[in-house]
């Protein structure tokens, strides 16, 4: 009787197995508790970590971290195991490490789970994105997916490796999730309030998005500590191709919503590219090295770093000019902290996001007649739309301050960066259960990350 016991048991357990797996032996998510097993490989960056900030339903608290032996993958662990002790919300991740020098042959020649977490030194993420598709995992990657044109040819080799196998390659677009760009984008597509978009020039693009980071500041309420090789733009890429990436990527996003946007639709008018001056005292608050590496002499002059993290690109997207740039400062002053502004600039109003110290850092987002516009007719307008986006946004609201109007934005949809990788995460989650991504992401993946690595091949 107990052998037939086991028996059943067993059986039970294959049937489970082979409910989940459809024709071919591909891996099919249908949302059960657990099914989704994240392998988090080399995890060189705070970002790997975010993703596991909250637990999901869908996710197994084993985790499988494949990465060489050193403070980058304790540092990761250490992060895992403060949101496992928090007093609030606590998660019950249960990392399995491995270390070696043969960490990303291991994980492939173990592959305990489906899902490969990709957030570290960028040098080698195509490479690793595309082995990992052609061996049938499922990748969710921070940006950038790769920082030049030989990056970005073994990115298309992974995009077509992956179509092959059936999985899905996503790369972690936080900034969609923010309420600011959120609304700018529904603003910017009622005709009413916003009419339509300009085209531009190069002078004046009708889109620009400007962002201001900083290599000192804290996460999850401690001071970040970033690995030496940070600061080595041919292993983390230079500011064209990083955080430029996000910027791209919301003018895409916003200016044709639900559209594919192709390489031929993408026009580099101008690139440049700058430095940020790092001391030596800077360098070691951050990564904590006493000097330089050996890699970064060549770009040491009189004792200080030169990092090309800075970078601006103009480009005709379709018919419209639009204008991206980074710039990295060492340390946010007082009170304040990474920053974005945004405008979008239309025939009836144009649509801004500031985040100064007039907005005390935090992204506020404002309205303005355009020129010529009639600004009774906008105001009325407004008011209707601002209405309307109640509807999905309780609270939102509508304050004249002198010739603009602000959207007021309850402090409840204001989550924060670190929370949207966990948005990102869940939408991610629900495009595996559909077993494919939006028609127009793939498409719009390629042309963005032309568009970075193109511009940097330009950039003067």
């Amino acid at each position: 009787m107990r052998r037939m016991t086991v028996l059943v048991g067993v059986l039970s357990l294959l049937l489970v197995c082979v409910s989940c797996v459809g024709e071919g032996g591909k891996m099919e998510f249908n949302g059960e508790e657990g099914q989704v097993k994240l392998m988090t490989l080399d995890p060189g960056h705070f970002h790997a970590a975010l993703v596991q900030k909250t637990m999901y339903p869908q996710v197994s608290p084993s985790v499988y971290v494949y990465a060489p032996a050193g403070p980058e993958v304790e540092g990761h662990w250490n992060i895992i195991k403060g949101y496992n002790t928090r007093a609030e919300s606590p998660t019950s991740w249960e990392e399995k490490v491995y270390t070696g020098d043969d960490f990303f042959e291991k994980m492939l020649e173990e592959r305990p789970g489906n899902v490969v977490v990709i957030s570290g030194n960028n040098r080698k993420k195509a490479e690793y994105i595309r082995k990992c598709a052609e061996a049938g995992l499922n990748v969710l990657a921070d940006k950038p997916m790769c920082i030049d044109k030989a990056g970005y040819k073994e990115l298309k080799k992974a995009f077509d490796a992956a179509k092959k196998n059936d999985v899905l390659i996503y790369d972690i677009m936080t900034e969609r999730s923010e309420i600011t760009t959120i609304l700018q984008k529904k603003l910017v597509h009622d005709e009413a309030v916003f009419g339509e978009l300009e085209k531009g020039t190069v002078d004046d693009p009708a889109v620009v998005k400007e962002s201001v980071h900083h290599f000192f500041k804290y996460v999850s309420g401690n001071p970040i500590k970033r690995p030496g090789w940070y600061f080595d733009t041919t292993q983390q890429g230079e500011g064209i191709v990083d955080v430029t990436t996000h910027l791209v990527d919301l003018v895409m996003w916003e200016t044709f919503p639900g559209k594919k946007v192709k390489t031929g639709d993408i026009k580099i008018e101008e690139a440049r590219r700058w430095p940020t001056v790092i001391t030596k005292e800077q360098y070691k608050k951050v990564t904590g090295l006493d000097s330089f590496p050996d890699y970064l002499k060549d770009d040491v002059e009189g004792g200080a770093l030169l990092c090309y993290a800075n970078g601006e690109i103009v480009f005709e997207i379709k018919d419209v000019m639009a204008k991206v740039s980074v710039v990295w400062n060492f340390q946010a002053p007082e009170g304040g902290g990474d920053t974005h502004y945004s405008i979008m600039k239309g025939t009836k109003a144009n649509v801004l996001i500031r985040q100064g110290a007039e907005q005390n850092y935090k992204p506020e987002l404002y309205v303005e007649a355009a020129e010529g516009a009639d600004t009774a007719e906008l105001g009325r307008a407004l008011s209707i739309a601002v209405s309307d986006l109640q509807a999905c946004y309780p609270g939102v609201g509508l304050k004249k301050e002198g010739d603009m109007w602000h959207v007021t934005i309850p402090d409840k949809y204001r989550v924060g960066h670190e929370a949207h990788f966990g948005q990102v995460t869940e939408r991610y989650l629900e495009y595996l259960e559909d077993g494919k991504l939006p028609a127009w992401e793939v498409p719009n993946m390629k042309a963005k990350y032309y568009t970075t690595t193109e511009a940097l091949e330009l950039a003067d």
